[in-house]
């Protein structure tokens, strides 16, 4: 569904979630890490340098909630937000970094796959990919995965006020080629001029909130 595209005649606006707190819970690299309370998920994950941080700020209106570095693939943990009193959400370490160490490389994969794997709290993941590049072999094995264990997932072309809209839906295309989807399953976001919040918050509250 394209959430750009406007409502249909007769057909009110779905009511839009109001994000009134959240708070930094904890830090984990393994199951027995992860908060206990039992609050549905939404997982956010992408390369080191899309710009994920960012994106989850400006989804709970505040600038330094989860951390943003000038140096890619420093988040080297699972960590936890509390949104509204009411759900979770879950920050991924960031993948496909190229002077990210080997070690680190091998240490990520496992920690992100166990939790998506078997954190039966989870309900969807927000896969984020920069609009201005093709999906990496990264992301496809990502998505590709994600569709394989039947875990919903959220397709994020972000960086959109990079470039200007007649663009938009060409790279969309081309990006949806590599996918297998079609390009109306994208979000566009910026951080920046919060293009696109809106509509990512209406997933938010349908997975979180249903």
């Amino acid at each position: 569904m394209n959430l750009e595209s406007g409502a249909n005649p007769g057909h009110s606006e779905p009511e839009e979630l109001v994000i009134s707190s959240a708070e930094f819970i904890t830090s984990a690299t393994r199951p027995e890490q992860y908060p206990r309370e039992d609050l549905p998920e939404m997982a956010f994950a992408g390369r080191s340098n899309v710009g994920k941080s960012s994106l989850i700020n400006c989804l709970v209106q505040r600038k330094k909630l989860v951390r943003t570095s000038r140096t890619p693939g420093r988040t080297q943990l699972i960590n936890f937000f509390r949104i509204n009193s009411a759900f979770m959400f879950v920050d991924l370490p960031g993948y496909g970094y190229a002077k990210v160490s080997q070690s680190q490389r091998a240490t990520w994969g496992p920690m992100v796959e166990t939790y998506i794997e078997s954190r039966q709290n989870l309900r969807a993941v927000v896969q984020i990919m920069d609009l201005r590049h093709p999906p990496t072999p990264a992301d496809v094995s990502l998505w590709n995965w994600l569709k394989d264990i039947n875990v919903p997932a959220i397709p994020i072309l972000t960086k959109a006020d990079k470039l200007t809209r007649t663009n938009w839906k060409p790279l969309a295309q081309a990006a949806g080629r590599i996918l297998g989807i079609s390009p109306d399953e994208f979000i566009f976001f910026s951080a920046e001029t919060r293009q696109g919040r809106s509509q990512l918050l209406l997933k938010v509250k349908e997975f979180m909130l249903r």
